[in-house]
């Protein structure tokens, strides 16, 4: 088993990660205080259906209430419905400031049930559980949300869980398209932070059927630390955090505009990734190696932008992300591999380069 730390300024906490950690969940639940009163397990309908009796059976022997309460799959699901579902059922069952939420699913669940927790009375203690491998990136940090139909994660909070419990286990349930999405976020952290890192997984893995058990352990030890490192420097985004975005810009502008769920997290930021990587060639003059990068990729069958969607549209839409001030887009770019750099560009500037990157992108991507 590997322990990660988190420190952040407002809570430290661990991250587990192995095959047999959730053995470990319930005397750490039980060395928790104040004592926890009662916990409510939520879950989607394809993890609880996996992992849910799971999961309930090894808190059995703990004594407390035990609740779980299920919503629908998918990032639509991230909803202001299913949030106000979720702290009904809370407060149905008599959830009260000392009761743990766990949250056991991908990056969806996470996000919604640490945003419940988060608000809740208030907000009372959580714990992660993620199921998938972009759940990586989401279940480490603090922010927790709910999609709005004007933008993805736009209503939500930083709130710290008090511990990551990453079984890989669960990941060998997972679809091929589920490992891709979540390997995007890998990348990421390796192109914004990591070049060593970014050489590795190029050498390493050559397919996503390659990632053994090793190297499993290894990449999402890597890429978490990542991330810890960010965080603890900028927990609530003032500054260095928004590198965590590069890629998200356009990809969460892509999932808004093709609607939430018909192209995955992980697809809309490989995307994003790629533009924001054209983008970086285009203002610095240098050569970052984005059709290396973008071949690398497309071995991994991420896909082209799609061509329905419209540069205008697209552009609208990213002035709306959080990252944006008084209507102006701040991209994150990098500087070369393993450095990244936020950047306001001109509306004019990122729309010829939106409809150049359009144009351009079903001819050399999608072949």
């Amino acid at each position: 088993m590997e322990t990660l730390k988190i420190n952040t300024e407002s809570k430290r906490y661990p991250v587990f990660i192995g095959g047999t950690v959730l053995d470990e969940l319930p005397d750490f639940i039980q060395a928790l205080s104040p004592k926890v009163t009662s916990i409510l397990i939520l879950s989607d309908e394809t993890v609880s259906s996996l992992y849910l009796k799971e999961t309930a059976g090894k808190l059995e022997s703990i004594g407390q209430s035990l609740h779980s309460f299920v919503v629908p799959s998918g990032d639509k699901e991230k909803s202001f419905h299913n949030y106000y579902e979720c702290l009904t059922f809370a407060l149905e069952q008599g959830l009260d400031r000392h009761s743990l939420i766990l949250a056991l699913g991908g990056g969806m669940i996470g996000d919604l049930a640490g945003f419940v927790a988060g608000t809740y009375m208030r907000g009372i203690r959580f714990i992660q559980v993620p199921t998938t491998l972009l759940a990586h990136d989401s279940a480490v940090g603090g922010k927790t949300g709910i999609n709005h139909p004007l933008g993805k994660n736009m209503v939500g909070v930083f709130h710290q869980p008090e511990a990551v419990f990453y079984s890989t286990a669960f990941l060998k349930s997972l679809p091929e398209a589920e490992w891709r999405s979540g390997f995007a976020e890998v990348i990421k952290h390796s192109l914004i932070a990591d070049e060593e890192f970014y050489h590795w997984l190029v050498k390493e893995v050559s397919g996503l059927q390659d990632i053994s058990e090793d190297k499993l352990a290894y990449l999402l030890k890597r890429a978490i630390s990542i991330k810890a490192q960010v965080v603890s420097q900028d927990e609530r985004e003032s500054g260095l955090r928004a590198i965590l975005n590069f890629g998200h810009t356009l990809g969460h502008a892509i999932e808004s505009k093709a609607g939430y769920g018909a192209i995955s997290h992980g697809d809309a930021v490989s995307i994003g990734m790629r533009f924001a990587l054209k983008l970086s060639e285009s203002i610095s003059g240098k050569n970052l190696h984005y059709n290396m990068i973008s071949d690398w990729l497309h071995d991994y069958q991420f896909p082209a932008l799609p061509p329905q969607l419209a540069a205008v549209e697209l552009l609208e839409t990213m002035k709306r992300d959080k990252k944006s001030t008084m209507g102006h887009v701040n991209m994150v770019l990098l500087e070369e591999i393993g450095r990244a750099y936020v950047q306001e560009v001109s509306d004019s500037f990122l729309l010829d380069s939106l409809q150049e990157f359009i144009l351009t992108d079903k001819e050399q991507y999608s072949e």
